[in-house]
């Protein structure tokens, strides 16, 4: 494996060039973040789980998903929100659940997204998103947790 050395800023120009490169801007993570939230909230499993976290507050929430998934895809640095504690207390959600909104988010990007490389790039992103929420919420499997 090979290692290059860069700045912060080489790093992030670098990845808001790739990003544009596949077609990702402000304009695609509002439409998808939009299209998504809106499935998830049809979702029969999912929807009352977010509903009942959320409720009204749909309006506040949105903005926040958008700065997070511009930080996560062009590295905007926008989002400084905790993921973590905000899924630790959702009420009700499995591991399962991680499934079907990965399930979800891909149709989404399928749905939306300018190429295939576009939804792989995202995919990529969402799948370590979800294990590092699963790992914080549920550990490992097999190790027993504290108590």
């Amino acid at each position: 494996m090979t290692y290059r050395v860069r700045s912060a800023e080489q790093r992030r120009t670098e990845i808001q060039a790739q990003a544009a490169r596949l077609g990702i801007d402000e304009a695609f993570i509002s439409k998808l973040v939009d299209t998504f939230y809106d499935r998830v909230r049809a979702d029969a499993r999912l929807g009352p789980i977010f509903e009942a976290e959320i409720g009204d507050k749909w309006d506040a929430h949105m903005p926040k998903m958008k700065d997070f998934w511009s930080s996560v895809a062009m590295n905007t640095g926008r989002y400084a929100g905790k993921p973590v504690p905000a899924h630790q207390k959702l009420a009700g959600v499995s591991a399962a659940d991680f499934e079907t909104w990965l399930g979800l988010f891909k149709q989404t990007l399928i749905d939306i997204a300018p190429s295939t490389e576009t939804v792989d790039y995202f995919m990529q992103r969402a799948d370590r998103i979800a294990k590092s929420l699963q790992l914080a919420m549920y550990g490992l499997p097999g190790l027993p947790t504290r108590p």
